[in-house]
């Protein structure tokens, strides 16, 4: 791998939270070296409402913010990804696109904040809560030395920030 900028994917069923959250993250952490997009096996069509306000309140831009197809990225012509991460568990089980270039993948599974139950609060707290996890993921993978890691060991490494939780090192 070079100096050049890495394109990565996040992908959720609903296109709606984490998956937006994750893009925003790493379009905010990634600097000039990585440029990140979202998508979804079913999108909603709408992005969740405590998810742009989450991010506004961080006094990140939410114009990119829209919930998409995976098949935007599938087909002639799309962004050619280097990196595509599912952080919702059924995307991880769902047959994916075939995707170009071989793509390295792993799964960093974070749960739906959008299913949270209880008060305003509480459900606001579980997108917070999202973030923060997706936030520690990708700073780790963002830190990462990329172009002197070889293939084999980046793909066990970035398989390690997904099972690692919030014990990252």
């Amino acid at each position: 791998m070079t100096g050049r900028s890495y394109n990565v994917l996040f992908l959720c069923t609903a296109n709606s939270a984490r998956s937006i959250l994750a893009e925003a993250i790493l379009n905010t952490l990634g600097g000039d070296r990585f440029r990140a997009y979202s998508a979804g096996s079913y999108p909603r069509g709408t992005v969740h409402p405590y998810a742009l306000d989450l991010l506004s309140s961080m006094k990140i831009d939410t114009g990119f913010a829209r919930s998409k197809s995976w098949d935007e990225f599938a087909e002639r012509g799309a962004p050619q990804m280097d990196f595509i991460f599912t952080v919702c568990d059924d995307a991880a089980g769902e047959t994916c696109p075939i995707w170009p270039g071989h793509p390295m993948t792993a799964h960093w599974g974070v749960p739906d904040p959008a299913r949270a139950d209880g008060t305003e609060a509480e459900r606001h707290l579980a997108f917070a809560e999202a973030y923060r996890m997706l936030a520690n993921r990708i700073s780790v993978f963002t830190a990462l030395p990329l172009e002197a890691v070889d293939r084999l060991a980046l793909k066990r490494r970035l398989d390690e920030i997904g099972q690692s939780g919030d014990a990252l090192a």
